[in-house]
Order: C-alpha cells, then sequence, then structure tokens
C-alpha cells in the first residue's frame, strides 16, 4: 500500500531512509530484520546479533539465513524467505520454535511481510519474531486461565476441545480466547500446540521411543500428523531434529 501523500512528502525530507533499526535495538525481546530480494540481510537488530552468537552486525548483513544458521533450520528460513519474496504473500502470527547459537531455545511469534517497490514488485521483505512472555501470575485474568492452562498440561495426549476447556475454566469460549491472547499472545489452539511440541521435543531428547509412539502421547491421531506439524513448528522432521541433536549442533535446554 503506498503511503499517502503527506506522509510521502514527510519521509522524503528525512536525512537518512527510515528502517526502524535503532528503534529495534532497544528492544531485547523482539528480533528485527529486512532483506533484498536474494534474501540477504540489510538491515539487524542488536537481539538478532545477539541470538546468533555474532560479535557485530557486520557478521550478519550480506548473509542469507542459511548461510547464518546451522543446517537443517538454516535452510527451513531460507525457504521461508524465499516464499515471501516470490509470491508476496505475508507470514503472520507463526508459532515457531527456535534455537539459538548462544544454547538454548525458545518459542516466538514470527511475522514476514513483502516490501514493495515503486513497480509494484517485491524489493525485500521485513521481519520480527517476538518472544513470547511467561504468564504474569498476579494478573487479576490469571486464576482462571490457570485452570484451562492446567487441564491442557495434564490431558495434552487427548483430544482437547476449547468449549470444554472454557467450561472448565469457568469462562466462554470468547472470554478463554481473549484473556488467553492477552497473557500469552496465544489463541487456545496455539498454546496446546506449544504444550504438545514442548513434551514431544523432550521425548525425542530424552527417549528411545519412535515417532509413531510420541506422536500418541502427544494427542496427534497418527505419525504423519505429527510429523507436518512439528516440521511447520521447528523447521524439521521429528527423526532430522533427533539426528541434528545426536550430533551435537543444538542445544539440548531451556
Amino acid at each position: 500500500m503506498a503511503p499517502p501523500r503527506s506522509n510521502t512528502g514527510f519521509f522524503s525530507q528525512l536525512a537518512e531512509p527510515f528502517t526502524g533499526e535503532a528503534l529495534f535495538d532497544c528492544l531485547g525481546d523482539v528480533v528485527f530484520f529486512i532483506k533484498n530480494p536474494r534474501g540477504e540481510y540489510v538491515v539487524v537488530n542488536q537481539t538478532l546479533v545477539a541470538r546468533c552468537g555474532c560479535r557485530g552486525k557486520g557478521e550478519l548483513l550480506g548473509r542469507r539465513a542459511d548461510q547464518v544458521f546451522p543446517p537443517p533450520f538454516g535452510r527451513n528460513f531460507r525457504a521461508q524467505d524465499e516464499r515471501v519474496l516470490r509470491g508476496g504473500g505475508a507470514i503472520r502470527n507463526q508459532l515457531e520454535l527456535h534455537f539459538y547459537a548462544t544454547g538454548g531455545r525458545g518459542w516466538c511469534l514470527t511475522h514476514k511481510l513483502p516490501l514493495y517497490n515503486k513497480a509494484g514488485g517485491v524489493a525485500g521483505l521485513v521481519g520480527i519474531s517476538r518472544d513470547l512472555q511467561a504468564a504474569n501470575e498476579r494478573s487479576g485474568d490469571y486464576a482462571p486461565i490457570a485452570r484451562a492452562v492446567a487441564q491442557i498440561q495434564a490431558r495434552f495426549g487427548e483430544t482437547l476441545r476449547v468449549p470444554e476447556l472454557a467450561a472448565g475454566a469457568g469462562l466462554s469460549p470468547y472470554q478463554l480466547e481473549q484473556r488467553l491472547r492477552k497473557i500469552f499472545q496465544l489463541t487456545a489452539g496455539q498454546l496446546i500446540q506449544k504444550v504438545r511440541m514442548d513434551h514431544a521435543v523432550q521425548r525425542l531428547m530424552e527417549t528411545g521411543e519412535t515417532v509413531a509412539e510420541i506422536a500418541l502421547r502427544c494427542g496427534y491421531t497418527d505419525q504423519s500428523a505429527f510429523t507436518r506439524q512439528f516440521r511447520k513448528t521447528s523447521g524439521v522432521s521429528p527423526l532430522e531434529y533427533r539426528r541434528t541433536l545426536a550430533a551435537g549442533r543444538l542445544p539440548s535446554h531451556l
């Protein structure tokens, strides 16, 4: 969408193009980046630099995700970029499990949007990955939500339905969804998915169970459905994750 003419005049008066880099440098829980049509970083914030274990931004600029992150995760981020750059479609509010070179893993909500040139073509992309924060137990909304969370954590291996979770918390489905978004920044479906994936990752690391066994334990009707969701969430299949972990290319702790 082209900016209104008054805004265009405002931006034309700035000494340098506004990228938001200095602003996002102030946010320690948000990764920010801009990439060119080749998928190479042209703007990054300090949080991304730290997460990648780099000494400065110069170590990232001009490089693609698959040149920064270890396989197979870098390849997945690169493929994600290509979908945005080639088709112009945005990625919004995608729950992802990220693995950091600094030693650990964390959950993020990722957004990637295409950037357009004056001719209407895709000129690059801009994106953020925002860390999911722990719930504030002092919040007045937390007590009923804690009951719903407890149900999910105890019954993640079963078929879970939002109306039943809401009833157990003494809320309507709408109230449950609204309060989950306020406290966790997640929908009920995303929270169930997160709990299941957390348990799946632990079992892949700590047991010799087959992928099919883990799928059933984590509430999936079959191995294929589990594998599709695991790949969507982490970027790799359960077997690839286990092999990568065994090869010592992944952190095994939070």
